[in-house]
């Protein structure tokens, strides 16, 4: 699961002879890949684990009163797990049984380690928000293998309290049970980072180049949020829309050839707008007949990319009026995609290697 990669240490300011004191030994440097976490298996049961823990998170869900603790596990837990358990099994990995986010994931882990294999001293590992492996089971694999350094990677290139933070408090609440804690980095989101927004640009037009047609407009579709959370202020929406004016920037597109919606809305809250689904379907109505969805603010393909997007909505829209629909793949671990998180890891451990 882990892998160890060369990163040259820093020289200690006594002189490149200088030897540590005794009893200690030079550290290791971890790099922890977090996502934010799917079940464990495609059935009801997995499901209903995964959401439990997701949406009992006061950074998912911030009113945890007890209405919603009685809607939680006498409403949706009983009936969502069923019909999301079916959703999972149209994408399962059923080679390695387990979501793609997991098999992505992973990749992605394993890649950056081989990128940075000429160095020294660090060790490479992944883990999920909700769901395993557990951030809490790889920070102690890390630390256990001798990391006194660790640099925490949120894969998400938008900020929000949703993902980001939640991702933070989950290790905050480990550290704060250690007595030997490793010294901690978390790198920023990189919403307009150059070689984010030219990896989006370069993987759009690869995946358009392979079309069978010529899409009439690239519609970008970021996860939704509760239009209410963005009222108490935080800066996820302003930061998507800050990444669509960098890309129709570097692809020379105005807003109706490349345009920003939101998609996964849950429970009667007003979300972010506008919709996806709603403004596929009335695209559809409006004459449209050939579009691509790409998915800027997912570091890997999941369920709300490979079946919300590529599936439930490709069906609105055809089912509408639409002709030729298609589903650009998120960056994933393909090149352009790890060199954006390379290059954010190696930025983020300047002056520990």
């Amino acid at each position: 699961m882990t892998a160890v990669v060369a990163i040259e240490t820093a020289k200690p300011e006594a002189g490149p002879d200088a030897e540590p004191a005794a009893g200690i030994s030079p550290g290791r440097v971890g790099v922890l890949l977090v996502n934010l976490g799917t079940p464990d298996t495609a059935d009801a049961r997995g499901v209903r684990v995964y959401l439990r823990e997701f949406l009992s998170d006061p950074r998912v869900i911030e009113n945890q009163g007890l209405l919603w603790k009685l809607v939680l596990n006498g409403i949706i837990l009983q009936v969502r797990p069923r019909r999301k358990a079916r959703d999972y099994l149209k994408i399962w990995n059923t080679e390695k049984n387990e979501s793609p986010l997991k098999t992505i994931t992973r990749a992605q882990s394993e890649k950056l380690a081989a990128a940075i294999a000429d160095h020294d001293h660090v060790v490479v590992d992944w883990a999920m928000r909700y769901g395993n492996p557990s951030i809490a089971s790889r920070i102690a694999a890390l630390t256990a293998q001798g990391c006194d350094r660790l640099l925490v990677v949120p894969l998400y290139p938008q900020y929000s309290a949703a993902t980001s933070a939640t991702v933070c408090d989950e290790v905050f609440r480990v550290l704060a049970g250690m007595r030997a804690q490793p010294t901690l980095r978390i790198t920023p989101p990189y919403y307009v980072d150059a070689e984010y927004i030219d990896a989006l640009a370069v993987s759009i037009d690869a995946h358009v180049k392979t079309l069978p047609f010529e899409p009439e407009l690239i519609l970008a579709s970021f996860h939704g949020m509760p239009q209410k959370y963005i009222d108490k202020g935080d800066p996820y929406q302003a930061q998507c829309v800050a990444t669509m004016d960098a890309l129709r920037r570097r692809m020379g597109l105005d807003a109706s050839k490349l345009m920003l919606t939101f998609q996964s809305r849950f429970g009667f809250d007003a979300w972010l707008q506008p919709y996806t689904d709603k403004t596929i379907e009335q695209l559809a109505k409006d004459g449209v007949r050939r579009i691509a969805v790409v998915t800027p603010g997912f570091s890997a393909d999941c369920l709300e990319t490979l079946e919300e997007i590529a599936q439930e909505n490709a069906e609105i829209f055809k089912h509408n009026g639409g002709e030729q629909f298609s589903a650009i793949p998120c960056l994933n671990d393909s090149d352009p995609g790890m060199d954006v998180i390379r290059q954010l890891v190696l930025r983020e451990l300047q002056g520990w290697i």
